[in-house]
């Protein structure tokens, strides 16, 4: 059906509109180039370093399968092999899988949505500086004996200092603490985006499915990756302070970090599956010619897979003395997320079925990423069964499994993704007569090296073992996984080569290749599409086959730039009505100086080069200081005309704000993490006879209540300072409000020493000991902001026109009361709910 409505903007082109257009989203060039924020240019540059961690991820795992082709082979020494083995799994899993998703959806997501750009440029360039500069640092561990050694899930009391006494496992805990920040920015970015600035018409109902793939992952990392955070912050409390949470001796539990871990890591196989599940959503049926069969049924199970995720964080602990109820829960969660997977592995095949199609490069790797996802699907199926993961747990069958899952899942449909979407990049495709080399190679080496790995943990080959006697009878299938992988690796470097051909070549007309039927293969330039398209379907191509010439004639809305500066238009969340018109940041150099800052505040941290870090540190402070201050102005019109039938006003204040809901999501972030604090204590607390244990003490009860009554206090000022912005009284509330917060944490601070805490005595009083720092952490970061909103009100920045600084510090506020009151609950409530 097509669509006969009037088109949204017929009025008469304004002089010099394109022109403004155009100068407004340049991409700089030289040096000037690394300032650029446009999701175009940081999407590819994110792409690029992920694969280049692929790459060096790869090497590793070469050298660990050189070092197991024979028994008793003496290429990699024990410790070096320690070294290479975390390393891979590490690069693989935090450099390579989680970034690579994030940058395919960073790239397409705007014009998939038909939006100029994601709400938060900046955000998404610092994200990606933080990844690129941290992942780098990191990697170079590897090359003066530092890299972590204690396996990529990092398992205590391994890891502990008493085993683990160098600095090899605070490179991974800091590396990775700050990496995965890193991942949580770019999902509040994502989010945000989806939510926000689709295209006028694209209801959710209409949305991409990879855009409601996306959506659904950023959603799982919010919740999943605050609980490793909150992991590695305890893991180095205890080795840089003696602060035991897993020394078992002073009432610390190992299986404490494998909770925590796990609640990120298992979710996290399905944030790295279902990206990729949208893209075999989009993909299939531009490859078929027909729309996606069961298109709301996939939708649903991808909700669905995301909910049941949360539930199978025990998956890896069935051999760790859980109770036979939880095991028993989880194992049927784990069987029980198969059926929304199965639903959209059926739809495909139902998809394909319906069309007609053609094996090109896109749909050879889509047929290979279904035959080795459902094997590693039905093993997933097997390992859920108690009694036989019992036999293969910590056996290369678990091995085999997860790089079905993971490689079969992830990487076939990314390389399908590359093969379909690299014309979008100069309008070149890559070479089909390679990519069959390419996809025989790949999928031939991947099953002739991991398959066998199956019958070697059957055979009882244990994992992270770096060497075999000759009698056990592995000798010829470690020989047969070995040549697997070298067969793979070359696959890959073939594929690398005709990308380089491919990007070398000419730039030309884009044009819509695939015939696809999703937006990004609207005519686009640095500002993105010409005009943002008005929707009336979800198949917008097909349903509005003038859609492309009408864009780029500036027939739909926001032809041009009405105030001068990058804009898009801002809609609802569940209709796509336009809202407002949204003013996007400019290139700067503020993100690339705050990623450089923290990266090498974390990074020179774990050296002890203690000055020379926290210059970093302040650097990084700066750098976000100075790149927030040039934001929320007062805007330069009120309202704005951006089609013949439609005004907008200019920007937007409070819930209506796309950064009062970043702001919003940002603390969902940190309630979790302070949550996986407060899981922590209770299961500290329940491992004791009695709680407080006879060494320590809670603090009187005075003084939680007179800090609960001071938080509150500080929480009222605050909601007065915000009524008070015009008749400037914002300062001295704000700074009364500043004095009843640090009062109240020096309650909690002050009843706690006089009830004698010692965190190094037992894991008991740590536990206490980091909700009260967390509180602390939250105080000093108010005391900035506090100052700053200050300033901008001294200075005449902060008006009724532009306080989205006001709203979104009252926002952090508030949370930071009901923390302290929650902190104060919990510590002082367990104890008396356990005796």
């Amino acid at each position: 059906m097509t669509s006969t409505a009037p088109l949204p903007n017929t009025l008469p082109r304004p002089p010099g509109e394109f022109e403004r257009l155009q100068a407004a989203w340049k991409t700089p060039t030289g040096w000037r180039y690394l300032t650029t924020v446009n999701n175009t240019n940081i999407g590819l540059l994110y792409i690029g370093t992920s694969l280049l961690f692929f790459l060096l991820a790869g090497v590793l795992g070469l050298m660990m399968r050189m070092q197991l082709a024979i028994p008793e082979n003496t290429f990699l020494s024990a410790s070096t092999y320690n070294q290479v083995f975390t390393m891979h799994g590490t690069v693989m899993m935090f450099l390579f899988a989680i970034p690579v998703v994030e940058a395919i959806a960073v790239y397409l997501l705007p014009n998939m949505l038909g939006a100029r750009d994601l709400p938060f440029p900046r955000l998404s360039a610092y994200a990606f500086w933080a990844y690129a500069i941290g992942g780098l640092a990191f990697f170079c561990t590897l090359f003066v004996g530092l890299a972590p050694d204690g396996g990529w899930f990092m398992y205590p009391p391994l890891t502990g200092k008493a085993y683990s006494p160098g600095l090899n496992a605070d490179f991974w805990l800091l590396g990775i603490g700050f990496i995965e920040i890193s991942a949580i920015a770019g999902a509040i970015e994502l989010i945000v985006g989806i939510l926000f600035t689709r295209a006028p018409g694209m209801t959710l109902g209409r949305m991409p499915v990879y855009a409601w793939a996306m959506l659904v992952v950023g959603v799982m990392i919010v919740f999943a990756f605050p609980a490793i955070i909150a992991g590695t912050a305890l893991l180095e409390l205890e080795r840089a302070y003696d602060w035991p949470f897993f020394i078992a001796d002073r009432g610390g539990d190992p299986i404490l970090w494998q909770h925590l871990f796990w609640f990120f890591g298992h979710p996290e196989v399905y944030i790295i599956f279902l990206p990729a599940a949208g893209m075999v959503s989009t993909m299939i049926p531009s490859i078929a010619g027909v729309p996606l069969v069961g298109r709301r049924a996939i939708i649903v199970a991808l909700v669905a897979v995301g909910f049941f995720s949360f539930a199978l964080w025990a998956h890896h602990m069935f051999t760790a003395g859980l109770g036979v109820m939880k095991m028993s829960f989880v194992s049927a969660a784990s069987m029980a997320v198969a059926v929304p997977t199965a639903i959209q592995v059926f739809a495909w095949i139902a998809t394909m079925w319906r069309g007609r199609v053609s094996m090109t490069a896109p749909a050879l790797f889509l047929l290979g990423f279904m035959f080795i996802f459902v094997l590693g699907g039905l093993t997933g199926v097997m390992v859920a069964v108690l009694p036989f993961d019992w036999q293969v747990h910590d056996t290369y069958f678990i091995v085999a499994h997860l790089h079905y899952v993971l490689i079969g899942g992830m990487l076939f449909p990314v390389f399908a993704a590359l093969y379909y979407w690299i014309p979008l990049i100069n309008g070149n495709q890559l070479s089909e007569r390679l990519a069959r080399w390419v996809f025989a190679l790949m999928f031939g080496g991947f099953n002739v090296a991991f398959f066998p790995m199956h019958v070697t943990g059957l055979l009882g080959m244990p994992r992270r073992v770096y060497t075999y006697n000759s009698e056990m009878g592995w000798d010829g299938l470690n020989m047969l996984s070995s040549v697997g992988a070298f067969v793979f690796a070359f696959g890959v470097l073939l594929f690398l080569f005709d990308l380089a051909r491919t990007l070398r070549m000419a730039d030309k007309e884009v044009g819509n290749p695939w015939n696809a039927a999703t937006l990004e293969w609207l005519p686009s330039e640095d500002y993105s599409n010409r005009s943002i398209a008005r929707i009336t379907s979800s198949d917008p191509l097909w349903e509005q086959p003038t859609l492309a010439r009408e864009v780029a004639a500036g027939q739909h809305y926001l032809p041009g730039s009405v105030s001068g500066r990058r804009e898009t238009i801002a809609t609802s969340a569940l209709g796509a009505v336009p809202r407002y018109l949204m003013i996007l940041p400019g290139d700067s150099w503020w993100p690339l100086i705050a990623a450089a800052g923290t990266a090498g505040f974390f990074l020179l941290l774990t050296v002890k080069l203690t000055w020379t870090a926290w210059a970093c540190g302040i650097a990084a402070i700066v750098g976000i200081v100075a790149w927030l201050w040039q934001s929320d102005r007062p805007p330069p019109l009120a309202h704005a005309r951006v089609g013949a039938d439609l005004t907008l006003p200019v920007g937007a204040r409070g819930t209506a704000s796309h950064s009062w809901w970043a702001t919003l999501i940002m603390l969902v972030v940190d309630a979790t993490i302070f949550a996986s604090f407060v899981f922590a204590y209770i299961h500290i607390s329940m491992r004791l006879t009695v709680c407080p244990p006879p060494q320590a003490a809670l603090a009187a009860p005075l003084w939680p209540l007179l800090s609960c009554a001071l938080l509150i206090a500080s929480s009222a000022l605050v909601w007065l300072a915000g009524r008070a912005l015009e008749r400037r009284r914002l300062a001295p509330l704000v700074l009364a409000a500043l004095a009843c917060m640090l009062a109240a944490f020096a309650c909690d601070f002050n009843g706690q020493r006089l009830a004698g805490l010692e965190p190094t005595a037992q894991a008991w009083s740590a536990t206490v000991a980091t909700l009260l720092a967390y509180q602390g952490l939250h105080v000093i970061t108010l005391v900035l902001a506090a100052l700053y909103l200050c300033v901008r009100a001294w200075r005449g920045i902060l008006t009724s026109a532009s306080r989205a600084t006001l709203d979104n510090t009252a926002l952090m506020w508030h949370y930071t009361s009901l923390q302290g009151i929650a902190a104060a609950a919990a510590i002082h409530l367990v104890p008396w709910v356990m005796n």
